[in-house]
């Protein structure tokens, strides 16, 4: 995709430089002519062209908030977090008690 933008405003750039060395041109014209046949018209391709990457992107990044990571030592030692004994860990910790 690349490849062709960078064509595309190669091609544009020689229009631009063919209008401000003509007799009749101006360097005016040749910023008209650079800037609305070439960086406008290829910005909005490569916006267009990218929205499928920002939205696996941003897919990426919410799913990625969405699952925690567990910290391994709390796994290993239900100990070893620092809260109060009597208190579950997680949900499927079920406290401590004692029989009657």
């Amino acid at each position: 995709m690349y490849l062709i933008v960078i064509g595309w405003l190669y091609v544009t750039l020689l229009m631009a430089l063919a209008e401000a060395f003509s007799p009749q041109g101006s360097l005016l014209g040749a910023l008209i002519t650079f800037v609305f046949y070439g960086a406008l018209p290829m910005s909005l391709v490569v916006y267009v062209m990218g929205t499928p990457l920002r939205r696996k992107a941003r897919q990426r990044a919410q799913s990625e908030i969405q699952t925690p990571v567990a910290d391994p030592a709390s796994i290993a030692d239900p100990n070893a977090s620092g809260h109060a004994p009597g208190l579950a860990e997680a949900a499927t910790v079920a406290p401590v008690r004692k029989e009657t």
